[in-house]
Protein backbone atom coordinates (compact mmCIF):
# COMPACT_ATOMS: atom_id res chain seq x y z
CA UNK A 1 0.00 0.00 0.00
CA UNK A 2 0.72 3.44 -0.39
CA UNK A 3 0.72 4.29 3.20
CA UNK A 4 3.27 1.74 3.97
CA UNK A 5 5.71 2.70 2.03
CA UNK A 6 5.23 6.72 2.93
CA UNK A 7 5.39 5.70 6.45
CA UNK A 8 8.57 3.52 5.62
CA UNK A 9 10.07 6.51 3.57
CA UNK A 10 9.35 9.25 6.37
CA UNK A 11 10.99 6.32 9.37
CA UNK A 12 14.07 6.00 7.12
CA UNK A 13 14.14 9.63 6.89
CA UNK A 14 13.81 10.18 10.43
CA UNK A 15 10.73 12.18 10.15
CA UNK A 16 8.50 10.79 13.40
CA UNK A 17 5.97 13.05 13.17
CA UNK A 18 5.02 12.33 8.92
CA UNK A 19 5.20 8.65 10.16
CA UNK A 20 2.73 9.46 12.68
CA UNK A 21 0.05 11.41 10.16
CA UNK A 22 0.61 8.89 7.11
CA UNK A 23 -0.40 5.91 10.32
CA UNK A 24 -3.58 7.96 11.71
CA UNK A 25 -4.31 8.56 8.09
CA UNK A 26 -4.48 4.87 7.57
CA UNK A 27 -6.28 4.00 10.48
CA UNK A 28 -8.70 6.47 10.00
CA UNK A 29 -9.12 5.63 5.89
CA UNK A 30 -9.53 2.12 7.11
CA UNK A 31 -12.46 3.29 9.34
CA UNK A 32 -14.59 4.68 6.83
CA UNK A 33 -13.86 2.13 3.84
CA UNK A 34 -15.28 -0.55 6.44
CA UNK A 35 -12.69 -2.69 7.24
CA UNK A 36 -13.22 -5.47 9.76
CA UNK A 37 -13.90 -3.07 12.93
CA UNK A 38 -11.60 -6.04 15.22
CA UNK A 39 -9.13 -5.74 13.12
CA UNK A 40 -9.10 -1.88 12.88
CA UNK A 41 -9.19 -1.88 16.63
CA UNK A 42 -5.53 -3.76 16.77
CA UNK A 43 -4.22 -0.92 14.21
CA UNK A 44 -5.62 1.72 16.38
CA UNK A 45 -3.92 0.31 19.01
CA UNK A 46 -0.46 -0.20 17.27
CA UNK A 47 -0.46 3.33 15.98
CA UNK A 48 -1.62 4.66 19.70
CA UNK A 49 1.42 2.79 20.85
CA UNK A 50 3.68 4.11 18.12
CA UNK A 51 2.93 7.46 18.92
CA UNK A 52 3.00 7.76 22.71
CA UNK A 53 6.64 6.13 22.82
CA UNK A 54 7.45 8.73 20.54
CA UNK A 55 5.35 11.33 22.22
CA UNK A 56 3.55 12.61 19.18
CA UNK A 57 1.01 14.14 22.19
CA UNK A 58 -1.65 15.74 19.46
CA UNK A 59 -1.97 13.13 17.31
CA UNK A 60 -1.99 10.48 20.38
CA UNK A 61 -4.86 12.58 21.53
CA UNK A 62 -6.55 12.77 18.03
CA UNK A 63 -6.13 8.72 17.36
CA UNK A 64 -7.51 7.91 20.70
CA UNK A 65 -10.79 9.94 19.93
CA UNK A 66 -10.98 7.66 16.38
CA UNK A 67 -10.31 4.68 18.77
CA UNK A 68 -13.14 5.22 20.76
CA UNK A 69 -15.29 5.38 17.78
CA UNK A 70 -14.35 2.50 16.40
CA UNK A 71 -14.72 0.82 20.12
CA UNK A 72 -18.25 2.40 20.08
CA UNK A 73 -19.05 0.87 16.61
CA UNK A 74 -17.95 -2.64 18.38
CA UNK A 75 -19.68 -2.10 21.30
CA UNK A 76 -17.41 -0.98 23.77
CA UNK A 77 -18.37 1.93 25.40
CA UNK A 78 -14.49 3.55 26.47
CA UNK A 79 -13.43 6.61 27.07
CA UNK A 80 -10.14 6.70 25.83
CA UNK A 81 -6.93 6.88 28.28
CA UNK A 82 -6.22 10.42 27.94
CA UNK A 83 -3.54 11.56 30.49
CA UNK A 84 -3.92 15.29 32.26
CA UNK A 85 -2.00 16.78 29.79
CA UNK A 86 -4.61 15.43 27.00
CA UNK A 87 -7.19 17.34 28.64
CA UNK A 88 -5.37 20.64 28.49
CA UNK A 89 -4.66 20.00 24.57
CA UNK A 90 -8.51 19.00 24.17
CA UNK A 91 -9.42 22.31 26.08
CA UNK A 92 -7.59 24.87 23.76
CA UNK A 93 -6.46 23.44 20.73
CA UNK A 94 -9.72 23.91 18.26
CA UNK A 95 -8.62 21.35 16.09
CA UNK A 96 -8.48 18.50 18.47
CA UNK A 97 -11.93 19.58 19.30
CA UNK A 98 -12.95 19.47 15.80
CA UNK A 99 -12.00 16.00 15.24
CA UNK A 100 -13.25 14.31 18.76
CA UNK A 101 -16.81 16.70 17.93
CA UNK A 102 -16.96 15.34 14.42
CA UNK A 103 -16.47 11.70 15.49
CA UNK A 104 -19.16 11.78 18.48
CA UNK A 105 -21.60 13.20 15.35
CA UNK A 106 -20.81 10.73 13.17
CA UNK A 107 -20.82 7.81 15.22
CA UNK A 108 -24.27 9.23 17.36
CA UNK A 109 -25.34 9.48 13.67
CA UNK A 110 -24.29 5.85 13.19
CA UNK A 111 -26.41 5.29 15.87
CA UNK A 112 -29.66 7.59 14.77
CA UNK A 113 -29.11 9.03 18.42
CA UNK A 114 -31.06 12.22 17.50
CA UNK A 115 -29.97 14.39 20.44
CA UNK A 116 -26.26 13.15 21.15
CA UNK A 117 -26.05 13.74 16.84
CA UNK A 118 -27.42 16.90 17.41
CA UNK A 119 -25.30 18.13 20.52
CA UNK A 120 -22.07 16.76 18.87
CA UNK A 121 -22.80 18.73 15.35
CA UNK A 122 -23.90 21.99 17.07
CA UNK A 123 -20.36 21.60 19.04
CA UNK A 124 -18.18 20.30 15.86
CA UNK A 125 -20.41 23.43 13.76
CA UNK A 126 -18.65 25.92 15.99
CA UNK A 127 -15.42 24.53 15.88
CA UNK A 128 -14.85 24.41 12.09
CA UNK A 129 -14.09 27.65 11.27
CA UNK A 130 -11.52 28.30 14.45
CA UNK A 131 -9.24 25.20 13.64
CA UNK A 132 -6.38 25.29 11.10
CA UNK A 133 -5.20 23.34 8.12
CA UNK A 134 -9.00 23.88 6.42
CA UNK A 135 -7.65 21.95 3.17
CA UNK A 136 -6.76 18.64 5.09
CA UNK A 137 -8.43 15.82 3.19
CA UNK A 138 -10.62 14.77 6.12
CA UNK A 139 -12.17 18.11 6.26
CA UNK A 140 -13.65 16.82 2.80
CA UNK A 141 -14.93 13.62 4.34
CA UNK A 142 -16.59 15.82 7.29
CA UNK A 143 -17.68 18.53 5.19
CA UNK A 144 -19.56 15.55 3.40
CA UNK A 145 -21.15 13.85 6.56
CA UNK A 146 -21.54 17.41 8.64
CA UNK A 147 -23.96 18.25 5.11
CA UNK A 148 -25.39 14.59 5.73
CA UNK A 149 -26.38 14.82 9.13
CA UNK A 150 -27.16 18.20 8.84
CA UNK A 151 -29.76 17.63 6.35
CA UNK A 152 -31.15 14.58 8.30
CA UNK A 153 -31.58 16.72 11.84
CA UNK A 154 -33.22 19.47 9.04
CA UNK A 155 -35.70 16.16 8.40
CA UNK A 156 -36.46 15.48 12.02
CA UNK A 157 -36.15 19.25 13.73
CA UNK A 158 -38.16 21.77 14.71
CA UNK A 159 -35.41 23.88 13.90
CA UNK A 160 -35.26 22.74 10.15
CA UNK A 161 -34.32 25.88 8.63
CA UNK A 162 -30.97 26.28 10.61
CA UNK A 163 -29.81 22.79 10.25
CA UNK A 164 -30.68 23.10 6.15
CA UNK A 165 -28.27 26.49 5.96
CA UNK A 166 -26.00 24.35 7.93
CA UNK A 167 -26.03 21.60 5.51
CA UNK A 168 -25.82 24.03 2.47
CA UNK A 169 -22.67 25.46 4.46
CA UNK A 170 -21.34 22.01 4.68
CA UNK A 171 -22.37 21.39 0.85
CA UNK A 172 -20.35 25.21 -0.13
CA UNK A 173 -17.23 23.95 1.24
CA UNK A 174 -17.25 20.20 -0.36
CA UNK A 175 -17.68 22.35 -3.49
CA UNK A 176 -14.15 23.74 -3.18
CA UNK A 177 -13.00 20.18 -2.89
CA UNK A 178 -14.97 19.05 -6.19
CA UNK A 179 -13.66 22.19 -8.14
CA UNK A 180 -10.19 20.44 -7.05
CA UNK A 181 -11.20 17.25 -7.74
CA UNK A 182 -14.20 16.47 -10.30
CA UNK A 183 -13.42 12.44 -9.64
CA UNK A 184 -13.44 12.07 -6.15
CA UNK A 185 -15.77 13.93 -4.93
CA UNK A 186 -18.75 15.44 -7.11
CA UNK A 187 -20.46 12.19 -6.13
CA UNK A 188 -20.31 13.18 -2.85
CA UNK A 189 -21.45 16.48 -3.88
CA UNK A 190 -24.35 15.32 -5.54
CA UNK A 191 -25.75 13.40 -3.13
CA UNK A 192 -26.18 16.62 -0.74
CA UNK A 193 -27.52 18.17 -3.30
Amino acid sequence: EYHDEGYDAAMASGDVVRAGLITQMKCSQSLFAGINLQALREKYAAAIKFMEERKLRILTLQTQYQQQSVLKLIGIDQEPKCVSEGHAIFATNKSVMRIYYYLKMYTSFIFRSYDRTKENAEKYLTCIGNSWANLFLAHAFQAFHAGLISFWLARKSREEQGWYLRGHKSKLALKIWVESSRWTFENKWYLLE
